[in-house]
């Protein structure tokens, strides 16, 4: 009977003192899966905004490189004179250009631009007044970078002086509008993400804080045993670094796949896709995650190093 409780407390005792050894390990552990998901989910905010501003930019491009300018010719002008004309057109650096350096420049005849009125208005004033009384046109797209009010200003006077050119026109109000827009939109879009990109920082470098809070006995530990403090921080590091990137990853792989999805859903949106900027955008997630994690691991391992025993408690 005596050796059977003796058995039975040997036994209860080793199952305790294993529970407690799991217990202990278990609140030790570093929280890698915890780490890594605060951090992707931070990045993955970034991103939607970074998605947001890429788009708007690209949206932005698309609108300003429709502005056009309306070159109107002499009347009774020759063939070889639109022509020379056009060559003219052709030199300026300001007319834009399509992905082939072709110069987006459209001609429209007179003939073809009565046709039109008399398609969408249904009276015949050709007929009515004896004669077309409408002029041939070029119609040039000026390039974005020199699209301010100055900038187009200067391009009429330099187009009205061409030889065979009746008239130049555009909507003046047009462009100062565009580009009073674009830099609204911008600075609340900058102000909003340097709000976001503040809360990001902190929200990851507690997290991490939190992570090594864990792990701050046995920083003690190696200590004691005469490690140096480069040595003790290398692990941490080339860890928290794995997790900046890691994240960094998924987070651009969800932005990926959520704009590949917005894509197919949403008509027209595919217009505003901008591979390059994109790429640039997953690499800016991975730099963050990357320095950020290595920031606040620095900044963490150093404090605890820096503790007394009597502190760590």
């Amino acid at each position: 009977m005596i050796i059977w409780l003796n058995l039975s407390e040997n036994r209860s005792n080793k199952l305790s003192s294993k529970s407690f050894s799991s217990k202990k390990k278990r609140l030790g552990s570093y929280p890698y899966a915890s780490v890594v998901f605060s951090i992707t989910l931070a990045l993955f905010v970034v991103g939607v905004l970074g998605v947001l501003l890429v788009h708007s930019q690209k949206l932005s491009r698309l609108i300003k490189e429709n502005v056009e300018v309306q070159v109107y010719l002499d009347k009774d002008i020759s063939d070889a004179q639109r022509i020379k004309v056009l060559k003219r057109l052709e030199q300026f650096e300001f007319v834009g250009k399509d992905e082939e350096g072709i110069p987006k420049i459209s001609f429209i005849s007179k003939e073809d631009a009565a046709q039109n009125f008399i398609n969408e208005t249904g009276e015949d004033f050709v007929s009515f007044l004896g004669e077309n009384p409408l002029r041939d046109v070029y119609l040039i797209n000026i390039d974005p970078d020199f699209q301010t009010e100055q900038g187009m200003v200067d391009i009429e006077t330099t187009l009205a002086g061409i030889t065979d050119v009746f008239e130049v026109e555009y909507v003046e109000n047009l462009v100062g509008t565009i580009n009073s827009n674009i830099s609204k939109i911008s600075l609340v879009l900058i102000a909003f993400a340097a709000i976001l990109v503040i809360v990001v920082i902190i929200l990851i470098n507690n997290t991490i804080k939190l992570a090594l809070f864990s792990q701050r006995f046995l920083i003690r530990s190696m200590q004691l045993v005469g490690a140096t403090n480069g040595f003790i921080r290398r692990p941490f590091l080339i860890r928290s670094a794995m997790h900046g990137i890691l994240a960094g990853l998924i987070a651009s792989l969800l932005l990926f796949l959520l704009s590949e999805y917005a894509y197919e859903r949403i008509d027209d949106l595919i217009l505003l896709k901008d591979q390059d900027l994109m790429l640039v955008l997953f690499a800016g997630l991975l730099f963050v995650g990357l320095v950020l994690g290595l920031a606040s691991t620095w900044r963490s391992v150093n404090k605890y190093l820096k503790l007394t025993l009597d502190e760590l408690y």
